[in-house]
């Protein structure tokens, strides 16, 4: 129902736009509109009170009465879409002044066609009155009882701490040790150096893949190559195992996804890979015995400690893990009750103690109900806590009586899926729609949240709340409120804070692609008997999972296309399973991408994509596509265009009439048209090579909106350098600047540049020897207060350099190289207050890490000269680091001049010594020396 409300929502301003003089509607077509916005209005009341009510809640007849509402929103919707669309083509096509008898037969052909137009609106108006009357009647005949029932949200730093610190807060740190004391132990007998396989198994949401994760992440430095999968309900093996051997090199498999390799070709490599290597693998979410039977043939059965992890639903399937009498079955259970409580009151109050007395006896009996499962626990929590504020004490109870008989053993999924809806009930409805569409997705797949949100803009659901706020900001307001609601899973976290992907947990897949299908919201095609969708409803949002579906099974025909919105594939299509563009009308989101790889057979074609008009995402990352049409200027309202890892190697020239383009991305090696200053909307361009289109230059400085910027800079002329350098300032949102440089660039950058106050991220990524000969003026705490990410390469790294880059108030993540080092580098004890990794490539000093520097420094990376070691006198003083988690070590062994310095036997000291710092620590970080 609540679907119904978001189609009325994005329905009713359009109206409004239809009123406006530049359209020219007649008197009669501007009343019908005004009589059905007025309709349309009181209905959208009706909606929102039945929006908050559960399903299993609302009679049948309601039911039915708002499907048919929101079908009647949604072809209402595509009509004046349609029309805006057609009049704003038509205008911008005013002929030139090329003759009398030309100009006047275009001017009767627009007339002719603006006159066709208004008919077909007209019509269109009319019939949407007739059916909301008759919805209206319909409503008042059958006596209907419709029952009663943001501001921009930033991630709750509770819930960030909760999922970066989730092995402590849910209680399995005891767990996490004890397994690993099973997995690689202490015992050195011959059968401890066989290939050893734990499979942890439990029913959803008790912490599986957050246990077998917290046990990779402490003990994989000590293997020669680790790898993390997920394997999913639906696998595709292929994929599966093109993961693992990426995850185990990614240098060497950098390309491993772009290959056309067969199930056995996989085994094999897979197999001569790990052969004489000691190896540490997690394979979670296993659901069919038979997959497992494929992956196994990979591993390499050597004695050399290997290890691998399993986790399972199913018993069966766990116990199919087992190949030797080593093998070990660890069986999750629920948290106990001292445990449950830590995890409750650390989401809600921030630590154990926070629980003021009064709501004492609520949370146990709270807690009764959610059974010790960490799922149910935190998505509760999330419920008593909104905007950051903790609810009132009635609050807790109504969430008290709501639960019902709250988790138990018996019926596990079915109470889990009770919790979840109180938690998608209490969703505003905007927020509804954007949870639904991750039902396009397939399970365990890794979002990436600029991606994610950047579809919720092309569909409409991200609505203009605030005019000193960008949509895209308002979005990731969105995604935030979802995440604090533990909804949505963060998976990567920058060092700044933001989220950078995320995850979807399967139970709540599950319960929304539920809710989606009732609400004939998105349909999915991955030949998964109980996910077959049903075509008698208009299809909205089509999602492909598998290259295996024929379409021609489901009878889809072009009527059935007609209507859909999104066009989404998550494997490489195949002619079967690939409708023709020709068959979409009013299609938003066209995404080809997401497959993990070219298909390497079967070419897409975009013939058709230039009569998209409704166009406003074209996704074609990884797609065999080589290039795109020349009549894509027709897409008058697209807003991203992602063409990276595919052959198009020039964009066509009418590419520049795209004015409303806020995103657009390429490969290094793609030449842009002349006219690019006119894309006055970019915010984001990333992977520009002006050195293949140097007009790019100049047009840059007209680019006033970008706020996140790439650029592969190689070797310019002193002209265009200058050029560059002047563009750049004149880039004053200017948020993300990323250059990939290999010029005399860096120098012009350090003396005349002054960058933006709003400034975030600075990386400039050198190849050769090109560094900053300094480190540049305008990098102080005054000039950038905001900047939290910073990697510079330096040629020499100066007494006062440390001092300066630490005094810097918001820095998160610093990467700093030199060639040397000259001067007593000196660091006062409040510096680098909020950094939580620190690079560090030139040789350190002693008086590096004093006590009080780097409060919050979680990951530490130096080099070092091992000779230091021989006297005894350096101290690293890491144990004045209260909050480190893991150190590498550059150990130098040469001078400046390439020539040995440090025999084996100092370089063996010194790891030594280095080991014993890690040891003595209170944290015990891992340590690994280079």
């Amino acid at each position: 129902m609540e679907i119904a409300t978001e189609a009325m929502s994005a329905l009713l301003p359009k109206l409004g736009e239809l009123l406006k003089d530049e359209y020219n509607l007649d008197r009669h077509v501007r009343k019908g509109v005004k009589s059905l916005q007025t309709e349309l209005s009181l209905m959208h009341v009706a909606l929102r009170k039945v929006a908050g009510v559960p399903s299993d809640q609302l009679d049948e007849q309601v039911r039915i009465w708002a499907g048919a509402v929101r079908e009647l929103s949604c072809d209402m919707e595509d009509s004046v879409d349609d029309f805006m669309v057609r009049v704003e083509q038509n205008q911008d096509r005013q002929p030139a002044s090329v003759g009398r008898v030309i100009t006047f037969l275009s001017m009767i052909k627009r007339l002719f066609v603006k006159g066709k137009d208004l008919h077909q609106i007209s019509n269109a108006i009319q019939e949407a009155q007739d059916l909301a009357k008759e919805l209206t009647e319909q409503r008042q005949r059958y006596e209907l009882d419709i029952p009663s029932t943001s501001t921009g949200a930033t991630v709750d730093p509770r819930i960030i701490a909760l999922y970066k610190d989730v092995v402590e807060l849910v209680g399995i740190d005891h767990t996490r040790d004890e397994l690993i004391g099973k997995l690689i132990g202490v015992d050195e007998m011959s059968n401890e150096k066989q290939l050893k396989t734990i499979s942890i198994v439990g029913f959803g949401g008790l912490g599986k893949t957050t246990l077998a994760k917290a046990v990779y992440d402490k003990i994989r430095v000590q293997f020669d190559c680790a790898a993390f999968v997920s394997v999913a309900q639906n696998p595709d093996i292929r994929k599966v195992l093109k993961d693992l051997l990426y995850e185990l090199d990614k240098k060497k498999f950098s390309d491993i996804h772009n290959t056309a390799r067969d199930e056995k070709q996989l085994i094999d490599e897979l197999g001569e890979f790990l052969v004489d290597k000691r190896y540490l693998i997690i394979v979670d979410d296993i659901w069919e015995e038979k997959t497992w039977r494929y992956m196994k043939c990979a591993f390499s059965r050597n004695n050399l400690c290997s290890r691998i992890v399993t986790t399972t639903r199913k018993i069966s399937v766990s116990e199919s893990c087992l190949s030797t009498n080593n093998d070990i079955i660890y069986t999750m259970k629920p948290l106990c009750d001292g445990d449950s409580q830590i995890l409750f009151y650390r989401r809600i109050f921030q630590h154990e103690n926070g629980c003021p007395p009064e709501l004492h006896e609520v949370s146990r009996d709270i807690l009764k109900k959610c059974g010790g499962v960490p799922l149910a626990i935190i998505t509760v929590a999330s419920l008593l806590v909104s905007n950051q504020q903790i609810k009132q004490k009635d609050e807790w109870f109504h969430l008290l009586n709501s639960i019902g008989h709250g988790v138990t053993e018996v019926a596990i999924a079915e109470d889990m899926r009770r919790i979840l809806l109180l938690s998608y009930y209490d969703l505003p409805y905007h927020l509804k729609a954007c949870l639904l569409y991750l039902s396009i997705f397939p399970e365990d797949f890794k979002i990436k949240t600029g991606w994610l949100i950047r579809r919720w803009l092309a569909e409409g659901f991200v609505q203009c709340e605030r005019k000193d706020c960008s949509l895209f900001e308002i979005g990731k307001s969105y995604l935030n409120d979802l995440i604090n609601r533990s909804l949505v899973r963060p998976e990567e976290i920058s060092d700044d804070g933001i989220v950078k992907s995320c995850r979807v947990h399967d139970m709540v897949l599950d319960l929304i692609c539920s809710l989606s299908s009732q609400e004939n919201f998105v349909a999915v095609l991955d030949n998964i008997e109980r996910r077959t969708p049903n075509f008698q409803n208009k299809v909205r949002r089509l999602s492909l999972h598998s290259s295996n579906v024929k379409l021609d099974n489901y009878q889809l025909d072009a009527s059935s296309m007609s209507k859909v919105r999104s066009f989404v594939t998550f494997c490489p299509p195949t002619c079967d399973s690939l409708p023709s563009l020709s068959s979409f009308r009013f299609l938003r989101v066209l995404d080809l991408g997401n497959s993990g790889g070219q298909s390497g057979g079967h070419c897409v074609s975009l013939k058709y994509v230039g009569k998209l008009l409704h166009l406003r995402y074209l996704g074609l990352m990884n797609a065999d596509v080589d290039a795109l049409p020349m009549d894509i200027g027709n897409l008058r309202f697209l807003q991203t265009l992602d063409i990276r890892s595919t052959c198009i190697k020039q964009l066509p020239a009418t590419v520049v009439e795209l004015r409303q383009l806020i995103y657009l991305r390429v490969d290094p090696g793609t030449r842009l048209p002349p006219g690019m200053g006119n894309l006055t909307s970019l915010e984001v361009m990333k992977r520009v090579m002006p050195h293949l289109s140097p007009h790019v230059v100049q047009e840059l400085s007209h680019l006033t909106e970008l706020r996140a910027l790439t650029i592969d800079w190689y070797d310019m002329e002193e002209g265009l350098n200058k050029a560059l350098v002047e563009s750049l300032g004149k880039l004053r949102k200017l948020q993300y600047l990323n250059i990939y440089c290999g010029s005399g660039l860096m120098d012009l950058l350090r003396e005349g540049w002054v960058p933006p106050r709003s400034l975030i991220t600075f990386h400039s990524w050198e190849q050769g020897i090109r560094f900053f000969l300094k480190l540049p003026k305008w990098i102080n705490s005054t000039a950038l207060p905001l900047l939290c990410c910073l990697t510079i390469d330096v040629d020499e790294v100066q007494g006062d350099d440390i001092q300066i880059i630490g005094t810097l108030p918001s820095l998160r993540s610093l990467s700093l190289r030199a060639l040397r080092a000259v001067g007593t580098l000196v660091v006062r004890g409040d510096a680098f207050p909020r950094a939580r990794e620190c690079i560090f490539m030139f040789p350190l000093f002693p008086s590096l890490f004093p006590a009080g520097a780097m409060p919050m420094v979680q990951r530490l990376t130096f080099s070092v000269s091992a000779r230091s070691f021989a006297g005894g006198d350096v101290d690293c003083g890491m144990g004045h680091l209260p909050s480190l988690e893991r150190i590498t070590v550059h150990l130098l062994l040469h001078d400046d001049h390439g020539n040995r310095v440090a025999s084996d036997e100092v370089r063996d000291v010194a790891k030594a010594a280095l080991k014993h710092a890690a040891d003595a620590h209170p944290n015990h970080p891992t340590i690994e020396i280079l």
